[in-house]
Formats: C-alpha cells, structure tokens, sequence
C-alpha cells in the first residue's frame, strides 16, 4: 500500500548526534517487569517494536551500581561485563531492522532501599526512602560524587560495548540528579549546592564525561523535567527549568522532555487525554538547537503530525501506544490507519512494574509473549484443520478470539444474544470518563467486518439444543460474567440483607443498565479497581448523595498498579462524596446500613436509601454446563472441543479476557505441553 504523503515529515530520518534515526516514532524508556531478571523477553519486546518501525526503541531504566537496586521492581543493569551480553540481546535485535537502540543510564538515591543487594544508598542528602522503606539514603559527600560519577562513566562504555546508539543521563522522575537540581531538596554548601550553577554541575559534568566516553559514536541524550513543580494540570510551574534548560541546552545530543506530575504525564485516559504535556513544552524547543522528544500518548497520526509541524517536538515519543501497538509507524506508513490499535489508556501495562510481573496490554494480547510464547502482534499460524468454529458471546474475549480465528482462516461464527457487541466493554465505556476503552470492541469489530470468513448473529440468544444444532467442530463460550449482590467474607459468599427485609440493593450491571437508586446512596467497593469509583462518579452526576466504603484503607486500591488511585480519590473528594476507608459492610435493612471497623470491630450506622454492590462477578457459565453434560452425555452433534473463555471461565479485568480469547484461537488446532505451555527466561547452568 502507497504511503499517504501527508505523513512524509514523520518519516524522516533525523540525525542525533553521530547517530540518525530512520524516523520519528521514539519509542522513549519505559519498564516491562523483565529488565535484568528476563533478558531475553526483554530483548524480543524490544526488538518487536523495532521491527514495528519505532526508529529509536530504548530500555527501561538501567542501574549503573548495585546501589541503585529497586528489586522486587527489575530494572535493566549494567554494573559489570556480565551484563554486556544480556543488553546486547537487545541492541542485535534492535539493529536487525535498522532502528537505533537507547539505554537509559539510572541511579534511584531515596527513590530506592536497596533490598535485595542491601548496599546503602546514596543522595543529595541524608533522605528518607520515597517508597516508604523505614530507612534513609546516606548524604553524598564529595568522595562519593567522584565515585558515582566513575560509575555512570563505566556503564557507558559498557552500553558502547554492548551496542547501544544513544545513552541517557537521567535527571528526571524524582530520582537523584534530579533532587541536585532542585533548589528545595539540595541544600548543599559545597560547589554542588545553592546556586543554580553549582546544582546543575553534577547533571552538566555527566553529560560532558558521557559524550567523552562515547560520544564518538554513541548520542548523548538527556531526559529533563520541564516544569519545577507540579501544580494544576496544564498549567506548568516552570521556577528555573527555563533557566537550567537553556544553561545546558547545547551540551547534549537529544532532549528527553517530560514533567514532574507523573499521574499526568502517565495519567489514565479517564482523567488526561492525548497530547497532555504539549503547555509543557511551550519553551522547550526556543531554547535548544538539539533534537526533542516529548511524549502525551499520541494515537492519532494528525496530532503526531501538528506536534512536529508546530515545533512543539521532533520526535513521536511513546511508551503507552507502542504496546498497544509496535507496529503503529508502519500502518501509519502504509495507511493503513483502521488496522492500528489504539491505546486506551488503562495503564494495565503499568501493572507488570508494579507488580513485578511481565508486562501485559489491554489492546495487544501478544505484548510481553514475543520470546516466551513466540506470538507476534501482526503475524499467526494458518488454520490447523477445516474446522468450523461457534464462539457465543461477543464481549472482549469473544471479539478477540473471532478476530483472531478469522486472521488464521478459520469459518467462524460469533453469536451474540444482545444488538450490541462489546459485552462489558461497551457498557464500561458509557461511564464517566471510560469512553476510549470501547476502543477495544471497534478495533476488533472493524478487523471482523473485513473478514468474509467470519460472520456476526446479532441478537442470537443460543440454548444448548441450538449449538448442537449448529454443528460447529469446536465451540467456545464466551457469554461473560454478571455481579453479584453479595459479598463475599473471606470464606463464604453472604447477603447483606437484614433477615425479612427487601431492601433496594443495586450492582454495577444495573446501573450500567440505566437503573438508577433512589436516594442516599451506599456504593460498597469491595473489588478496590476503578468500578467502585466511577460509578460513584455516575451518581453524584445525577445529583444524589454518595458515601463510598471500603474494606481497605485506601480507596481504589489496586489501582496504585495504574498510577490512577490518587486521582480517583481526589475526583470523589471534589465531587463531595463522603469516603469510609477500613469497614466492611455488614447489613443493609432498607434505611440503614451497619458498618463493621475491618481493624476493631466497631459498629457504625449510617441511613441510607440504597447499596450498590461492587463486590465480585459470577461467572455466566450455565450454558457451558447445560452443553457439557448433553455431550457427556452423548448428545448428537457434538463438537470435537468445547471451551469457555474470558470471565465466563474467571472473570478478571479487560486485559484477560482479550488474552484468553487471543491465546484460545492461537491454541487451536496446535500441540501445548499442558505440563509447561511457555519458555522461562532464566539463567540455565549451560549459560553460566
């Protein structure tokens, strides 16, 4: 397919220093949960991305000493020559397909504890640990200096050798050049503290060490936060950012341009939109001859084009919508803008750090399994066999297994009982601030749609008699999951309900649904993710009063994994709902409900005219066991395989049940060792 020409600017190449990238999609640092602990899932990642066309694809950040160690969060390293030969897993890929491959050169100070190598930290100061590790950092003094400075020198000639293009010096996201550049955390008396001057050297004789070291053929690029402090979103703070900016603007090959509220600058889409930082970046390029990247999770090619074209940036940088789809500059490219999978802005990719796990995306179920499952984002095995499949339901999990299916070539039909496809998806996308997530159902409609070898039945409630009447060879049930209106203790599901009493309690399906409470309302969060927050939202919208409880002490607490529990606490607080941390619901009579204290015990009784239960789902798996036992029991018809998939087998979030129905429609027709279905990435005595 011709390039469509209105993009050509994208497509330049772009020299940065003794380098030049192919183009200007900068895949920009980001973590992936594998770093140093998973180099080889690391490096095809990465790699993938190249292959994509991002014509600069860098690592996650890469501790120069055992002294910046943030395990259980794996970061890349390079603190010795063993290490060379795992980051060059990732530049040999990187370089196969023409891209220029980044490090990110990282010493954490307070923002680490140094749990597992137990080596003492090190900063501006004597500081507490930012993540709330009872311990402190020790207070740098000038021998020190000389040694870190020794180090990152090191780990850049190690990044030379290991084949990287450009190395970072990372003076940004609250770790420990940038607490010397600020004027509240640097209260040094020496040369390195005070004046503007003396707080920049350590940042400006790292840049000037790291070009003498490799800057012959390496770029030095250097990633800087614009604003000085975080205030009211868009409206940036600037103190002396200008100032420092401008003192240093010549000094490296590349500037790498973010800002210090990084629940905006990684913000969910729920609350920050595409191109966020761009009153950020107002000064930025009148200051610097030198390249800039910026991020602001660009999806569409004609804001990336107006970024570049107004000078607000050089290049594209992404980190977001480079997982939801590595292939983005290509199908940009090649026109081919329906094929591309937008971002949606869950941040369920930041999940992987957070929780030290591999990365993984909503929108692209491959994303993390390149190396361990061998899947590619764009590329599938033909159909195994002639086979005919049914999939029932077309929610997240059957939308993705269809797709994917009808890519392999198979006969698929997808049955869904309702007008609407999407399942969960579409209801969840009506609600406050979730409208990008249906982003997830019109991707995969559209690929269907395209498909001659899929077809759609809206409006087809199936019984058990009507697959088998299909004939189908193989069935896949995907009809979802409903929320309960009970709760679950610890041991046994149980209602809220005062014995005798009818009293009006909502789930989340309902109100999705349209069904409103009437009166005070109670919205029960035990599921502690965003449904208990937004729908909160949804009601204080119309006006009724809400209190939120939880069982933990934190509202939406699992959403610290998305960057987005701050914010969700702070919108509930604007909108006046009043928040119960800590209890749990114990009864509900119509008129009052009885806390119970989750620490102490103590009852608290608060009036209220209705519950909505945000506790969990069940599994709308009946069809499932109504179609096993027919086959078992020898029914005519009956296709080779049945299977359930998404949250009609366990629920979870979006993100799962795209991966069941992506990895179901990979794994049919196909042998998977049941006993260990993927490759390990760890260290075999063969390799010591």
């Amino acid at each position: 397919m011709a390039q469509d020409s209105r993009y050509n600017i994208l497509f330049e190449p772009i020299k940065i220093g003794p380098v030049t990238a192919r183009n200007r999609f900068y895949q920009v640092p980001h973590c992936t949960g594998l770093g140093w602990l998973r180099p080889r899932m690391a490096a095809a990642l990465r790699g993938m991305k190249a292959e994509g066309g991002w014509g600069v694809v860098c690592t996650e950040y890469c501790s120069i000493h055992p002294s910046s160690d943030d395990l259980p969060h794996p970061s890349a390293s390079l603190w010795d020559d063993g290490d060379i030969k795992a980051n060059a897993l990732m530049t040999e890929q990187v370089h196969a397909h023409g891209s220029l491959a980044g490090a990110e050169l990282w010493y954490g100070g307070a923002s680490t504890a140094n749990l597992n190598t137990r080596e003492v930290p090190m900063d501006v100061d004597s500081l507490p640990n930012g993540p709330g590790s009872p311990s402190q950092t020790r207070s740098m003094d000038k021998a020190d200096i000389r040694e870190f400075r020794r180090w990152h020198r090191n780990a850049a000639l190690r990044a030379k050798q290991a084949g990287f293009d450009i190395v970072y010096v990372y003076a940004t996201h609250d770790y420990l050049l940038s607490k010397f550049l600020s004027p509240k955390t640097n209260t040094r008396t020496d040369e390195y503290g005070g004046s503007m001057e003396n707080r920049v050297r350590l940042v400006r004789e790292l840049i000037e060490e790291t070009k003498d070291a490799v800057g012959d053929t390496c770029a030095v690029a250097v990633r800087f936060s614009a604003d000085e402090t975080s205030g009211a979103d868009g409206e940036p703070i600037l103190g002396e950012r200008r100032d420092m900016l401008e003192m240093l603007a010549e000094l490296p090959d590349l500037w790498d341009i973010n800002i210090q509220d990084y629940s905006l600058e990684m913000g969910v889409s729920r609350f920050v939109k595409e191109a966020s930082l761009e009153p950020y970046m107002a000064f930025v390029k009148s200051v610097t001859s030198k390249p800039v990247v910026t991020v602001g999770r660009f999806t569409s090619p004609d804001t990336m084009l107006s970024q570049v074209k107004r000078g607000i940036t050089d290049f594209i940088g992404a980190a977001r919508p480079s997982i939801a789809d590595p292939f983005l500059p290509t199908k940009i490219q090649e026109g081919r803008f329906e094929d591309i999978r937008e971002c949606i802005g869950c941040n369920v990719c930041y999940v992987g750090d957070s929780k030290s796990v591999s990365i993984r995306c909503t929108q692209n179920p491959t994303m993390g399994e390149e190396w361990r499952r061998d899947w590619h984002p764009e590329q599938i095995d033909a159909k195994g066999s002639n086979s005919k499949v049914l999939v029932v339901g077309a929610g997240p999990a059957g939308l993705e297994a269809a797709r994917t299916l009808g890519q392999r070539g198979y006969e698929v039909m997808l049955a869904e009982a309702t007008r609407d496809l999407g399942g969960r998806v579409t209801r969840e996308a009506a609600l406050p601030g979730l409208s990008e997530w249906a982003r997830v159902r019109d991707y995969r409609a559209q690929q269907i749609e395209a498909m001659p070898n899929v077809e759609i039945f809206r409006e087809s409630e199936l019984t058990a008699d009507d697959i088998l009447a299909v004939g189908a060879d193989h069935v896949a049930i995907a009809t979802g999951a409903h929320w309960r209106t009970d709760k679950y203790n610890g041991s046994i599901y149980e209602t809220i309900s005062e014995p005798g009493s009818s009293p009006q309690i909502l789930t989340p399906d309902e109100i999705m649904a349209g069904r409103l409470p009437q009166g005070p309302t109670l919205v029960y969060d035990a599921d502690h993710y965003y449904m208990g927050g937004v729908l909160a939202e949804r009601l204080r919208d119309e006006g009724l009063p809400v209190m939120l409880v939880t069982p933990n002490e934190k509202v939406s607490a699992w959403g610290e994994n998305t960057t987005e529990r701050w914010r969700v606490q702070r919108r509930l607080l604007e909108l006046d709902v009043d928040i119960v941390t800590g209890h749990v619901l114990n009864t509900f009579d119509g008129s009052e409900a009885v806390l119970k204290c989750a620490y102490t015990g103590r009852e608290r009784r608060t009036e209220v005219e209705a519950v909505v239960m945000v506790s969990q789902r069940k599994p709308n798996d009946g069809l499932y066991h109504d179609l096993l036992e027919r086959i078992e029991a020898g029914a005519d018809g009956a296709p080779l395989s049945l299977t359930r998939i998404g949250d009609c087998e366990a629920p979870a979030i979006i993100a799962a049940a795209v991966y069941a129905g992506h990895r179901y429609a990979r794994e049919l027709d196909t042998t998977v060792n049941a006993d260990n279905p993927l490759k390990h990435d760890r260290l075999f005595f063969e390799d010591a």
